[in-house]
């Protein structure tokens, strides 16, 4: 009987070990930081890569609200995307074009949310949805940005749309 109470009470310490052990071996993986600035102190979300894998673009509260930020691989380092966050508004849900050229994002800069598209060439952002009443959400864009998808809320109900540029 007692070899039996033996045996019981190590295989019970040995679970509780495991998982003790199990648990925190998990907790202690931290992924790593790419160097350069890609993550702050505040949240940083939506994050996409543009499929030559040069460019990921995201969104983030850094700058106490809401802004795209552009983050190149090859260089590590933040690129500038002037005229595109605007202080009166917020930008989020980013995705951008093959090369990196295009960025597609949702803003609420006339009050509603509306689809954008910004040319990093030109540094200008085009409205996509001036005729779309109700709200719009998660845009993407075509490898070489002569489409864009999006939902739209209409009458209650959402819908694709996709916009051929």
């Amino acid at each position: 009987m007692k070899k039996l109470q033996i045996s019981y009470y190590f295989l019970l310490f040995l679970i509780l070990f495991g998982l003790v052990v199990g648990c925190q071996s998990f907790n202690a993986v931290t992924p790593p930081l790419l160097p350069g600035g890609i993550n702050s102190n505040s949240p940083e979300e939506s994050p996409a890569y543009s499929s030559d894998g040069n460019y990921l673009v995201f969104a983030s509260d850094r700058r106490g609200q809401r802004d795209i930020f552009l983050y190149d691989l090859q260089q590590n380092q933040l690129v500038s995307l002037p005229n595109l966050n605007r202080g009166n508004s917020s930008q989020d849900r980013p995705a951008i074009s093959a090369d990196g050229r295009y960025i597609v994002y949702v803003s609420t800069e006339r009050g509603k949310t509306d689809i954008f598209l910004y040319d990093r060439e030109t540094q200008k952002a085009e409205l996509l949805t001036a005729n779309i009443k109700g709200s719009v959400d998660n845009p993407t864009i075509s490898g070489d940005g002569r489409q864009i998808a999006f939902q739209a809320s209409q009458l209650g109900q959402w819908k694709i749309v996709v916009i051929e540029r």
